[in-house]
């Protein structure tokens, strides 16, 4: 882990944050995020210097989870290690707005009625 990531981990391990448990270094699928709250499918990333050239393949990799319901945070390791209670506000904002989404799911769209054979 990364510095950035150690810090954040300190404040997110043992429900420390709005009571959720997190995960670090969680495995989906064919992928590893950085931090993963599985009640919220929220994932959080910590993303620094190794992520300047691979944005293409980070684009791609979020876009695959998120078909899988999966809502993503990021934040740069700067941020992270020098302003990390702004960091975890939003954090604890995401988790609000995540819990009113998951209470208010949408709605399917309605189908037509079938109409019977007309012969």
């Amino acid at each position: 882990m990364t510095l950035a990531e150690v810090l954040l981990w300190n404040r997110l391990k043992q429900r420390q944050v709005l009571g959720y448990d997190f995960d670090r270094q969680r495995p989906i699928g064919k992928y590893i995020v950085d931090f993963y709250c599985k009640a919220l499918r929220l994932a959080i990333e910590v993303d620094g210097r190794s992520h300047d050239f691979k944005e293409n393949q980070d684009v791609r990799r979020q876009g695959e989870l998120e078909l899988l319901g999966i809502v993503f945070l990021r934040f740069w390791d700067f941020e992270v290690k020098t302003d990390i209670q702004s960091v975890i506000s939003r954090i604890e904002t995401s988790i609000r707005e995540r819990e009113e989404d998951m209470k208010n799911p949408p709605r399917p769209m309605a189908t037509p009625p079938v109409e019977g054979n007309r012969n």
